[in-house]
């Protein structure tokens, strides 16, 4: 991802649009009769370990997930798989659509924190192996949209 200028606002770095699809296969192949892609998708096992939805441990979760660059922001598509997830939860109350809208943070843990104390709360979480972390935040309440901040691994 395209790390783009630091600003102050967790918001700054805008970098990803997230859409839930019922068939990734489906959704791939559509995108790309337009122009877009190609897509990636990661190999083997999620590298996602301490996950949590609604402050619970979520282990169970799986989505597929494929990706593609759209300029400086990349295209997300998720197919939930099983498990008690957002992505789940969206898919059944709305069905497909865009879910969530992502920015790079350097401090997720800071600026999650900033978030809850303005009274949104982290509704998913997880760590990524490799040092990478994610928080989901229950920003949907005007416009549905959620916002995931994500804390990519150190270079060093």
């Amino acid at each position: 991802m395209n790390m783009g200028g630091k600003g102050k606002s967790p918001f700054a770095n805008f970098c990803q649009i997230g859409v839930i699809v019922r068939d990734m296969d489906e959704a791939v192949k559509f995108y790309e009769s337009l122009g877009i892609g190609p897509f990636e998708s990661p190999k083997g096992p999620a590298p996602i370990f301490d996950r949590q939805v609604y402050g619970k441990p979520a282990p169970d979760v799986k989505n597929r997930i494929s990706t593609t660059q759209m300029g400086a922001v990349q295209l997300e598509l998720v197919q939930p798989i099983s498990g008690k997830s957002l992505q789940m939860e969206f898919l059944e109350k709305h069905g497909e659509g865009v879910n969530h809208l992502a920015f790079l943070v350097d401090d997720l843990d800071g600026e999650a924190a900033k978030l809850v104390g303005k009274g949104f709360r982290v509704v998913s979480s997880g760590r990524m192996l490799g040092g990478g972390a994610f928080a989901y935040l229950d920003t949907d309440k005007i416009g549905g949209i959620v916002f995931e901040l994500i804390q990519q691994p150190s270079s060093t």
